[in-house]
């Protein structure tokens, strides 16, 4: 929103597997997701604290890694919490050691870049392939360059660090 509010001041943006949103129902449709889909799980009142103090910090941080990279949403069932979806002997990754600004027309002219794992679980919510491959997205970014990863999922760039380097310092220098 930076970008949005102060385009004078930003040279270029580059964002990891999330793209810009706009604010309002043109952004995630939080409503078209399931009941027990994580984010709307632990925006309910102690939910999350609840979830999370059945386990220790390392254990809590350790099942949002395993979780978040599935390419699936992460959604609980009726008598379940999001922390057990995950099966405790599912190893690390190889790699692992609603706001409204008054902006009516909100864009981001500024150079842009969007890494994301084509695997990223973010692709699954309700309308968002179709905002970033049918290009919807541009409307709001017009100089958005988009890298899709085939083998990514939601932390890419800790999991393809190399890769994203690379295409970072590109840009930046394109830039």
């Amino acid at each position: 929103m930076v970008a949005v509010i102060h385009p004078e001041r930003v040279l270029g943006v580059i964002t990891l597997g999330i793209p810009f949103l706009v604010p309002g129902p043109v952004g995630i449709q939080f409503d078209l997701l399931p009941k027990g889909f994580y984010v709307l799980r632990w925006a309910e009142p102690g939910r999350a604290e609840a979830d999370f103090g059945r386990f220790d910090v390392k254990t809590v941080v350790r099942n949002i890694y395993i979780l978040f990279c599935r390419s699936e949403l992460q959604v609980a069932g009726e008598n379940e919490e999001i922390m057990d979806l995950v099966d405790p002997s599912t190893p690390l990754p190889p790699w692992c050691s609603q706001l409204d600004y008054g902006i009516t027309n909100p864009k981001v002219t500024a150079p842009s870049l969007l890494i994301m794992g084509e695997k990223d679980y973010f692709m699954k919510f309700p309308g968002m392939e179709e905002y970033m491959k049918k290009g919807i997205v541009k409307q709001f970014m017009p100089n958005l360059d988009i890298t899709f990863m085939p083998e990514g999922n939601h932390f890419v760039q800790e999991q393809l660090p190399e890769q994203v380097n690379e295409l970072i310092i590109t840009f930046l220098n394109k830039n």
